[in-house]
């Protein structure tokens, strides 16, 4: 069996409420250094067989279709679990 992973981030334009707690929360509990944090989605997706550019090619479209809101959401990768990126 394969996996792909899909991962969905909130457009730069977009408020993060979730990523502003975290940087807000990270200096309190002593880690320093970090500027800014955005959160996002990640989404594994396990296929029969092996991961072919097709079937990344199918996973980038139901990304882009179902796992992601374009409005306000990119997809930002869409990768074999071993690295292969579409």
């Amino acid at each position: 069996m394969g996996r792909v992973v899909v991962d969905v981030m909130p457009k730069p334009e977009i408020l993060d409420p979730q990523g502003k707690a975290v940087a807000g929360a990270l200096p309190r509990l002593g880690f320093d250094g970090f500027v800014s944090v955005r959160q996002g989605k990640r989404f594994e997706l396990e296929v029969e067989g092996d991961v072919t550019p097709e079937v990344l090619e199918n996973a980038r479209k139901a990304a882009e279709t179902l796992l992601s809101n374009p409005i306000i959401e990119d997809v930002v990768s869409v990768k074999d679990a071993s690295g292969e990126v579409a």
